[in-house]
């Protein structure tokens, strides 16, 4: 399972970590990703998202539904991606 926001499209970064003596070494910069439910209006059902941090104050900032069409437009995820939880 792939730590990406199906909202903002980020994903693990890679860089360096760095020393005192400035020997660097490979790590890895990962995404504060976390499943969230939301009751789609538009729809009528509650849907599942994995999502950042920086996804849920862009849905808190303007709505779920232009979130996701700005998020399927961008390509960041599909509408069969989306989890529907139960009717």
């Amino acid at each position: 399972m792939p730590r990406i926001c199906q909202i903002t499209g980020k994903k693990v970064q890679v860089g360096n970590r760095v020393s005192h003596s400035k020997h660097r070494t490979k790590r890895r910069f990962e995404v504060n990703i976390f499943k969230k439910k939301f009751y789609y209006v538009e729809e009528q059902c509650w849907i599942s998202l994995k999502l950042s941090a920086a996804g849920l104050r862009t849905i808190n900032k303007i709505g779920l539904d232009a979130a996701l069409k700005k998020a399927v437009e961008n390509g960041y995820c599909k509408w069969n991606e989306i989890k529907v939880i139960g009717d």
